[in-house]
């Protein structure tokens, strides 16, 4: 269909009586595709922000400004014969179009009008749309014009209707995933339908306030332009026309949903690759990309580990493999060392019972001592107190230090149970004096 602007034209149309094709007097970009002010020099002092908060009056406007649509009745409660009120929705279908305007049945006999001023702001996508027959949602700008009609308005009603949305997210308080469409030097500005929320500094989650690096907005913001984010409506303010929302509040929320999705895919066995975000005492966090696993301290490596600190650092990136799922309690237990050669595979092929092996003491406990091989430091033996010495021993401490490198001999090998027995008192005997010359 060929579209015209009735500015366009030379002449006016004989007194239509047929349905003629609209178009707008310009071609504009949809309001929905037109990129969000970011800070720029010509941003208006509104967007600058000073302080990230939601208090500051100067939040970026969520909807249109006054006197960029239709004006509206000043009356407070201006209501048309028909019983038309101004600032209603009022769901209607198209009986009539022109260049010039668009006729709506309201109901109930009553018709009312979408002037040209109207028209020239829609994009080419509704001009199309609009056909008789075809049901539309109007916003009543005006109760009665110099006819006795009603005055309508698609974009003012596509509006509300976000407004109206917006409400019952902030009642609800659910969550509403969108886009970053743009920002300034105060946060990020997120499109709600036709409008425009906005996320104080404040109110960025942790993750993408730890990415938020740089001195300008440019630097801070820039590269999240098109993210999705998910967020929860704070605050819907009509008449200072501010729509707040928080990515921090929808973030813990949000967390637990990518966390349940990630743990009904898992599978025990599965490798992958996350981030590590913590350390304890009895292991290492790290995240999967939407849930955190445990590495837990005896799943770090093969050999003897007494703090995550010794293998690993915050930040660090990780291979792991999934070994346990827990759906219920959320819990997910991953591996690092079962990515790793099997020290064990050697033990049972080089060591024997009676050899005689180099042993380094890494631990102490009252039933005895804990000493790594010095040739294989992932293979830790145990030498039980009564195999310290010939005599009653009371604490391994009174025999032995950590950090003392020993001569040990092998008594025990328990491949299945990953056992080491080692013995201090039977290095000397001159049980395995016959054995020790043969092995030499």
């Amino acid at each position: 269909m060929d579209l015209q602007s009735p500015n366009q034209h030379d002449e006016t149309p004989e007194s239509p009586t047929t349905d003629t094709p609209i178009t707008p007097a310009s071609e504009v970009t949809p309001a929905e595709e037109q990129p969000v002010p970011a800070a720029s020099n010509e941003m208006t002092a509104a967007e600058e922000l000073h302080v990230p908060s939601a208090a500051d009056e100067d939040v970026p406007s969520a909807g249109e400004e006054e006197g960029e649509g239709e004006e509206e009745d000043s009356a407070s409660d201006s209501t048309s014969p028909s019983g038309i009120k101004r600032g209603t929705l009022v769901d209607g279908t198209i009986t009539k179009t022109t260049p010039t305007q668009v006729m709506v049945d309201l109901g109930n006999g009553v018709e009312g009008v979408i002037t040209a001023r109207e028209l020239d702001r829609l994009d080419r996508s509704t001009i199309d749309a609009l056909e008789p027959g075809k049901p539309l949602l109007v916003y009543v700008l005006r109760s009665s014009n110099e006819d006795g009609l009603p005055v309508l308005s698609i974009n003012r009603a596509k509006e509300e209707q976000d407004w109206r949305d917006a409400e019952k997210y902030a009642e609800s308080k659910e969550v509403y995933e969108g886009r970053v469409a743009g920002y300034n030097k105060g946060g990020l500005i997120v499109r709600f339908g036709r409008l425009r929320g906005f996320i104080p500094a404040s109110q960025i989650s942790p993750e993408r306030e730890h990415r938020s690096g740089g001195e300008s907005p440019d630097q801070r913001w820039g590269a999240m332009l098109n993210e999705a984010i998910l967020v929860k409506v704070v605050e819907v303010n009509r008449s200072r026309n501010r729509l707040i929302l928080s990515e921090r509040a929808a973030s813990r929320e949000a967390r637990e949903k990518q966390k349940e999705k990630l743990i009904s895919s898992l599978k025990v066995g599965d490798m992958r690759t996350g981030k590590v975000i913590s350390l304890t005492d009895f292991g290492a966090f790290v995240d999967l990309g939407g849930a955190d696993g445990l590495i837990h301290l005896t799943e770090l490596s093969w050999k003897h580990v007494n703090h995550p600190r010794e293998l690993l650092n915050v930040g660090d990136e990780v291979e792991v493999k999934v070994i346990s799922i827990d759906p219920e309690r959320k819990r997910i237990g991953l591996s690092r060392k079962s990515l790793e050669k099997d020290p064990w595979d050697e033990v049972t092929r080089v060591y024997k019972e009676n050899q005689l092996v180099q042993g380094k003491i890494t631990k102490l406990t009252r039933f005895g001592a804990f000493a790594s091989l010095v040739d294989n430091a992932e293979i830790e033996g145990l030498i039980h107190v009564s195999e310290l010495a010939d005599y009653r021993v009371d604490h391994p401490r009174d025999v032995v230090a950590v950090g003392d490198v020993l001569t040990l001999r092998v008594v025990k090998v328990d491949t299945e149970r990953r056992r080491l027995g080692l013995s201090l008192k039977r290095v000397d005997s001159a049980k395995y004096m016959d054995s020790d010359w043969s092995i030499d």
